[in-house]
This record gives structure tokens, sequence and C-alpha cells, in this order.
């Protein structure tokens, strides 16, 4: 077979992957963010206060980035990347929909709920390393921005539809129970995928070079100046972001919305998200890291707007907070990608994560607390961390003179700054 027959074949096998894992995604997203879409209201109807809201949000997420340090380098030590992916699947499956039973058993509701919002967290701490170098060995070679961000949009689809099944759920019921039950049927669907797309997406390239001890690779010791700079930039950004469990607390508590409207709200941030990945994405494959400037005038604008009394100023800062979420999870990953060997994606992406899952604890603890003190000195807080932000990017573009990355280069990549 030419060269020229076998690019096109290997294309349309590299597009399938992105597509595939596009459409995992999109059936549990449909799992996880049709729940969290309710996590606030939910937590507050079991008794919880804005400070236990935000700590078990922010520390949910932390856990889905911190512990990532852990089975990132596992994946890569043992290339099982599809076990770890089929069991942080499997957990989002199963524990988002048990929260359906929380507000029936009484007290011990409010510890069930807790428990389980971790547990999902965990099982997404499990999976997200191997199956973003599954993910990475099919973006690149048809352009890490744009594969990261199709991948990413019909994830949006998912955490736009998941929101309004629930919000049509809660219309119909007025409880909670049925809507959360609800999402097994999408999670079911997922795991199917999954299985169906595993015989058919090649494994990961292992590293032929033989791996430090585990706290080497914890710590990340090889993987480079400019991807610390990279990921300490992203973890200040991450640590300014206010999480939408504290956003749907702002809109429960204060009435601004009735209950079945806020995850129609949330399912309109995701769609905002699913735009910002694909534009952010196409920009990067065009200019480099130059599109991620955006990220922290984003950032800020949430609180700015999210927290008033004002529907509409709400609601613009809900569309801020998912244009910001879109480029850290399509945009940020492909750069990633770019700036880590083949072999080593996982623990990179590992490495890169618990960096701003330290950052969300600490973000979504104090948002929490200076949200019942002073939302003045929040958003204060806020624009300080994206000062932050904005000098760490320039450091790091200037750090190593770069080209932007292009679809016909499938080697490992470094973006343009």
């Amino acid at each position: 077979m030419s060269a020229d027959q076998v690019q096109p074949a290997g294309r349309r096998s590299a597009w399938r992957g992105v597509v595939g894992f596009g459409l995992v995604s999109l059936a549990a997203d449909m799992v996880y963010e049709g729940g969290r879409s309710i996590y606030g209201p939910l937590l507050a109807t079991l008794g919880a206060s804005a400070a236990i809201t935000g700590l078990v949000t922010g520390a949910g997420e932390a856990m889905a980035l911190v512990l990532r340090v852990v089975s990132g380098p596992l994946a890569d030590r043992t290339g099982r990347y599809w076990a770890l992916t089929l069991l942080g699947y499997g957990l989002t499956a199963i524990c988002v929909p048990l929260l359906a039973i929380t507000p029936l058993i009484g007290a011990a509701g409010l510890l069930l709920a807790i428990l389980l919002i971790l547990a999902e967290r965990a099982g997404k701490a499990v999976r997200s390393p191997a199956k973003s170098a599954l993910l990475a060995e099919a973006a690149t070679r048809v352009g890490s921005g744009r594969g990261f961000g199709v991948h990413k949009a019909l994830d949006q689809i998912g955490a736009f539809a998941g929101p309004l099944l629930v919000a049509a759920l809660l219309a119909a019921t007025g409880t909670l129970t049925p809507a959360l039950a609800a999402l097994v049927i999408p999670g079911a669907i997922a795991m199917g995928l999954l299985l169906w797309l595993r015989s058919r997406t090649p494994q990961p390239v292992r590293d032929d070079q033989p791996h430090g001890s585990w706290w080497q690779d914890t710590i990340g010791s090889n993987l480079g100046r400019r991807f610390w700079l990279f990921a300490l930039a992203a973890a200040s950004a991450t640590a300014g972001l206010v999480t939408f469990g504290m956003i749907g607390f702002h809109l429960s508590s204060t009435g601004l919305l009735p209950l079945a409207a806020i995850p129609l709200a949330y399912a309109g941030g995701q769609l905002v998200a699913a735009l910002a990945a694909l534009v952010t994405g196409l920009g990067y494959d065009r200019v480099g890291d130059r599109v991620l400037y955006a990220l922290p005038l984003l950032v800020l604008l949430v609180p700015v707007f999210a927290f008033t009394r004002s529907v509409w100023a709400v609601l613009l800062g809900i569309a801020c907070w998912g244009a910001a979420n879109g480029v850290q999870d399509s945009t940020i990953k492909a750069v990633v990608a770019d700036l880590t060997p083949r072999g080593r994606r996982a623990t990179a992406y590992g490495v890169f994560a618990a960096v701003q899952g330290a950052a969300a604890v600490l973000g979504g603890g104090l948002a929490g607390l200076l949200y019942e003190r002073s939302i003045p000195a929040l958003i204060a807080v806020v624009a300080g961390l994206q000062v932050i932000t904005v000098v760490l990017l320039l450091i790091t573009g200037r750090s190593s003179p770069t080209r932007p990355p292009t679809v016909t280069d499938t080697s490992p990549k470094r973006p343009g700054g």
C-alpha cells in the first residue's frame, strides 16, 4: 500500500477514535453533568450550608484531579489504559444514579450524598489520564487542537442533554429522586459504547526509556520546565474558577430561578463550553497557545456576574463559566499532549491534573467562605489569581521559541507562544 493510501486510512482510524471517545463522553456526561447540575440544590435540600457545599464540590473536583497523580503513572507503567478507563467510567455510571435515594433516607442522606459525589469524582481520577492518553494517540494525528476540540464538543452535547433531562423530570415530578434515577440509562449506554470502542482503538506507544521511581513519576521530575510553568498557569486559573455548585447554591438560596430551571441554566453553560472548545481548538492549531489568554478574563467575569441579584447577569456569568470550562477541558489538554512524549502522556496528564486539583480544593473552599462574608473580596481574590495566570502564560510562551502545531506533523510537538 502506498504512503498516499496509508495516510488517509490512518486519518480515518484516528477520527474514529476521536469521535468514538466523544460519543462515550457524550453518554457519560449526561450522567455526571445531569447530576452535577443539581448538586447545589440537592445538598441544600439535605441540609448543607454554603461552606459545606463549596467544600464538597471543590474537594470533589480536587479528588478528580489530584488522584490522577497515581493513576497516570500507573497507566504508563502497566499499559492498562483500557482497564483503568473502564473502571473509572463504571464508577460514574453507578454512583450518580444512586444519589436518587439520598432524599429518602433521612439524616444519613447528606453523608451518603457526599460520599457518592466524592466516589464519582474518584472514578474520574482513575479513568482520565488513561483515557486522555488513548485520545491523544488519535488526536495528534489530526491536529491536537481540533481533535480535542471535536471530542469536547461531543462531550458537551451530553453535558447539555443531561441537565435538560433532569430539568424535564424535575418539572414533571417536582422531586429530585426520579431525575437522578433516570441517569442510569445513559450510564449503561456509555459502558456499552466503551466496550465496542475498545477493540477498534490502538493502544498508546509504550515509552522505550526506563521509568524512574514511583516518586519521580509522581512529581513529574522529567517533564520539563515549560510543562511545569504551564501547569502552574492552569492551576491559578482553576483556583479562581467558581464551581457551578456554588452558582447553583446562589440561584437556589436567593430564589432567582425555580429549582427546575437551574439545570437549564447549567445546560446553557455547557453549550457555550462546546462552542468555546471548538473555537479555541481550531485557533490553537493555527496560532498556538496564544489563544489561552482569553481564559483569565473569562474566569474573572464569572463571580462578577454570577453572584448578583439579576437573573440576566447570573446567566451571563454562567456563560463565562461554560466558556472557561470549554477552554480548560479541550485546548489546555491539547497543549499538554504537545508538551510531552507519547509514552509519558498519562503520567503528564496525572501530574498536571494533580496541580490543578490542589488549586481546586483551595479555591472551592475559599469561594464558599468568602461568598458568605464578602462577594467583593471574593472577586478581588479571583482577580489576583488571574493576574498570576497571565504572568505565567507570558513566561511559558517566552521560555522556548516554538511554532504552532500542524495537522500533518504527528511527532510530539510543542505549542507556539
